[in-house]
């Protein structure tokens, strides 16, 4: 039985298959503004949800 040499790839490398963001994705991303609007966001609509689910 032979091994086969595992060949490693590069994170960001065009053989790795996955997308590099650019400046807006990585601003976003990184914006701890834009993070805490998205939580407060995501938080309301979740209280929403969960209040019609008791009516």
């Amino acid at each position: 039985m032979s091994k086969k040499h595992v060949n490693h790839i590069e994170p960001y490398s065009p053989q790795f298959g996955t997308m590099i963001p650019l400046g807006g994705a990585k601003f976003l991303r990184t914006c701890v503004l834009w993070q805490l609007v998205r939580f407060v966001a995501i938080n309301i609509r979740m209280t929403i949800l969960i209040l019609k689910s008791h009516h």
